[in-house]
C-alpha cells in the first residue's frame, strides 16, 4: 500500500490550518489517515510548526513519501537530514556518534539562521509599524492643517457677514434720521408758509373791529 505522509486541511476559509497525516495515498486529501504526526499553521510569520521528530523519521524509514509541502517541513525540522545521516550509518561511511555530533552541529547552524529570520522579521514589522504610525501622524496633521483653515475661513465669513449686518444696520439708522430730519424741515417750511396768511386775517380782523367802532 503506498504510504504519503501530507497536510490535511482544517480551519475556515482565508485562515488554513493543517495536520501532518500519514495516510494512503489513494484516501481522499481530507478523509481518512493511518496517523497524525503534526502540525502546521501557516498564518503565523513564520509558519509555526509541530512535529513528532521519532514517528516522522520511522516512518520515512519505512518508505512513506512526503509530499512536497511536508518535505520542506521535515527539511526545517531537521528529519530529512537526519534520515541521510542515518543511510550513511547503514552504510559504514561513519558511525552513529559521528552521525549525532553532524546532525547537533546542523541543529545549532539551523536554529541560529532561523533566531536571525525571527529577528529580522520582528525589526521589519516594527520598522512598518513605525513608519505607518508616521504616515498616520502626517495625515492627521495634513487634516488639523486643512480643518484649520476651514475654520478660518468660516469665521471670516462670519465677520464679514456680521460688519455687514452692523453697516446695513447703521445705514439704516442713518435713512431714518435723515428722513426724520426732512420731516422737520418740510414741517417748518409749512409753518412758516402759513405765517403770513395768519397774520394777513389778523389785520383784517382788526381793521373790522376798528370799522365797527368807528360807525358806533
Amino acid at each position: 500500500m503506498p504510504v504519503r505522509i501530507r497536510l490535511q486541511r482544517h480551519g475556515r476559509r482565508h485562515h488554513p490550518f493543517y495536520y501532518v497525516v500519514v495516510a494512503d495515498s489513494r484516501a481522499p486529501r481530507d478523509g481518512r489517515f493511518i496517523e497524525r504526526i503534526g502540525s502546521y499553521n501557516p498564518m503565523t510569520n513564520p509558519a509555526s510548526v509541530q512535529l513528532d521528530f521519532d514517528k516522522a523519521l520511522s516512518w520515512l524509514q519505512k518508505g512513506a513519501q512526503p509530499s512536497d509541502t511536508c518535505r520542506s517541513i521535515l527539511s526545517r525540522e531537521g528529519v530529512m537530514m537526519y534520515n541521510h545521516l542515518l543511510k550513511g550509518v547503514r552504510k559504514g561511511a561513519f558511525d552513529q556518534a559521528t552521525a549525532d555530533k553532524k546532525f547537533e552541529t546542523w541543529k545549532a547552524e539551523k536554529d541560529v539562521k532561523l533566531r536571525d529570520e525571527a529577528e529580522k522579521t520582528t525589526a521589519e514589522k516594527e520598522k512598518e509599524k513605525a513608519e505607518r504610525l508616521a504616515k498616520e501622524k502626517e495625515v492627521n496633521e495634513e487634516r488639523a492643517k486643512q480643518l484649520a483653515e476651514k475654520n478660518a475661513e468660516l469665521n471670516a465669513a462670519a465677520e464679514a457677514e456680521a460688519k455687514g449686518e452692523e453697516e446695513a444696520a447703521e445705514a439704516k439708522e442713518e435713512q431714518a434720521e435723515a428722513s426724520e430730519a426732512q420731516a422737520e424741515g418740510e414741517a417748518e417750511v409749512a409753518k412758516e408758509a402759513e405765517a403770513p396768511e395768519a397774520k394777513e386775517d389778523d389785520a383784517k380782523k382788526a381793521d373790522d373791529e376798528n370799522q365797527k367802532k368807528a360807525e358806533n
